[in-house]
């Protein structure tokens, strides 16, 4: 297992995006969590298996209607606690 921190920059806060990378998350099996920085972008911290990780970056890279997504930015992460996938409060 894998662990990913994404910060995914745009027209991201105020369109669905983080209930739309919740759902995405739940489909792929992925543990993690989604919220909306102070700064406008969103954080991503998402656990699991090569494929669905990359899998999440390109649906990330799409986003929801409404949303213009200008970058994803990925680094290596520490696994969440949980095996869940939650969204969180903004930071």
């Amino acid at each position: 297992m894998r662990a990913v921190r994404y910060l995914v920059s745009g027209r991201v806060q105020g369109v669905g995006f983080r209930y739309f990378v919740l759902r995405q998350a739940k489909a792929l099996a992925l543990a993690g969590w989604v919220r909306n920085l102070h700064d406008g972008r969103v954080e991503v911290l998402a656990a699991g298996d090569e494929g669905a990780l990359a899998a999440l970056e390109g649906r990330l890279w799409s986003g929801p209607p409404g949303s213009q997504v200008i970058d994803v930015a990925a680094g290596e992460a520490e696994a969440p606690p949980s095996t869940d996938f939650l969204v969180l409060p903004t930071r």
